[in-house]
């Protein structure tokens, strides 16, 4: 993690981030399930749907984007903070109530296709982490919302920080407060859906 994150900050030009990162996760992961490969290919395409939207509505933007508003390597990011999860902290598979976790998933991304001022994202989003916090919380998935969150800090602050993408309204520290929910509940998601 902490070597992504120094790719994403230090290392110039997209295509570059990307093939190191992809070296630095192969040496990292070593081998992937088939599951953990559907698993990447389906968070890599949620998350492409979820930026297209958010880049819509103005949410943020890529200071030097690839190809359709978002750098080549964004393509890839998410589906390895999920495998990240997964290996690490997600805890053993949770079978049940999972139409329950799918329907609060879905609720939650809807906002940020569709919502631009930062303070009802946050809102919006928080009241939905938090019911789903009420119907999910074993301690993996307290541990899996806290360490996306944990993610969420640093690979948020670097990117805006080092100029990879910003947010509108110069929120303070460059990220909006949004940024908790949305780390939060994709890792709680992680864990009752992908785990």
């Amino acid at each position: 993690m902490l070597l992504t994150a120094l790719i994403l900050g230090v290392v110039p030009g997209n295509a570059l981030k990307l093939a190191l990162m992809l070296i630095v996760w192969a040496v990292g992961f070593r081998w992937l399930s088939r599951r953990e490969v559907l698993t990447v290919l389906a968070i890599n395409a949620l998350f492409f749907v979820m930026n297209s939207g958010a880049l819509r509505q103005g949410v943020f933007r890529f200071e030097h984007p690839d190809v359709l508003g978002m750098p080549v390597y964004e393509f890839f990011m998410w589906g390895f903070y999920t495998l990240n999860a997964m290996r690490f902290v997600a805890g053993p598979p949770v079978m049940q109530r999972r139409g329950l976790a799918l329907g609060l998933a879905a609720v939650f991304a809807i906002p940020f296709s569709t919502i631009a001022d930062p303070t009802w994202l946050l809102v919006s989003t928080g009241v939905v982490l938090v019911i789903a916090l009420v119907f999910f919380h074993e301690r993996s998935d307290l541990v899996s919302t806290g360490y996306f969150i944990g993610m969420g800090v640093l690979i948020e602050y670097v990117g805006v920080w080092t100029g990879q993408w910003s947010y509108p309204s110069n929120p303070m520290g460059g990220v909006p407060l949004w940024f908790i929910t949305m780390w939060g509940g994709v890792g709680l998601f992680t864990r009752r859906l992908f785990a």
